[in-house]
């Protein structure tokens, strides 16, 4: 358990006896910024659905890939992650300015907890800029207020949207939200989505922590209403589907590539770009 003498939690008020999603997902993930009451929701979670951990992790990898291409292949300098999460390893500023030292990134949550953590997450490359913005996704005037402070937007800029829509249980509400924060952005800007879909025992674990825990369930989409949301955008190849099958990564030299499908995640994401 973290050293609650310097932990930001005590002085904001929040409480770490009750567990809380974003410290459960930083667990997943394999970071440090948990409690053993997120531990133990996240081992009942692993019960009854297993596969949430490749999901989380796979989910994590596909945000590096898409990070490193944007940075580097496509020549992207500034990104707006929404729904950023607690910081783990490789955060988009450390991805992208690992690539291109001169990437600003803005962090866009309204999590009081993420609030608490935002001085990790401000920790960049003298070169570039890595800013937080607390603001709610719905408000997508005031989102987009804070982003221009710090973003060109006459520049093409990357917008990044992980576990983000499940949080918006209307889907055409949802798309709305996607075509607002986009319709500002020039030709050339970018965007990625990755969500979870629904099985019968991903089911079963949300209902499990929902009598538990009182929390609002997170909305899991069918494949094609997460594509949806990227209408009228271009997408990169290999396109929409299991993000653990967008461009994967194999270690130099092994022959298996061209023979080994990479694992099936019900994740499903993709890249694309707007035109």
């Amino acid at each position: 358990m973290p050293d609650q003498s310097s932990d930001p939690f005590v002085h904001t008020g929040i409480d770490t006896t009750v567990a809380h999603s974003a410290r459960v997902w930083n667990y997943w993930l394999g970071g440090k910024d948990n409690y053993a009451v997120d531990r133990e929701v996240g081992d009942a979670w692993m019960a009854l659905y297993p596969e949430i951990v490749e999901k989380a992790r796979e989910s994590r990898a596909f945000l590096r890939r898409v990070v490193r291409f944007l940075a580097g292949e496509a020549g992207i300098r500034q990104f707006l992650d929404i729904g950023t999460g607690l910081p783990t390893a490789d955060n988009t500023h450390e991805v992208a300015q690992g690539v291109a030292p001169g990437v600003r990134v803005v962090y866009v949550d309204n999590d009081p907890l993420v609030l608490a953590h935002a001085r990790a997450l401000l920790v960049g490359t003298p070169e570039g800029a890595t800013q937080y913005l607390h603001a709610d996704v719905r408000d997508v005037d005031e989102l987009l207020r804070g982003a221009a402070e710090i973003l060109d937007f006459t520049e093409p800029i990357a917008i990044l949207m992980f576990g983000l829509l499940g949080h918006i249980k209307d889907t055409t509400e949802a798309r709305t939200l996607v075509k607002r924060i986009l319709a500002p952005m020039p030709s050339g800007s970018y965007l990625a989505i990755a969500d979870g879909a629904p099985t019968e025992r991903a089911r079963v674990a949300e209902e499990e922590q929902v009598k538990k825990t009182g929390n609002i369930p997170y909305l899991n989409r069918e494949p094609e209403e997460i594509a949806s949301f990227f209408d009228g955008l271009e997408f990169l190849e290999p396109g929409f589907g299991s993000v653990s099958s967008w461009r994967p990564e194999r270690p130099v030299g092994d022959v298996s590539v061209l023979t080994v499908a990479p694992p099936h995640v019900d994740e499903y994401g993709g890249l694309a770009r707007k035109p």
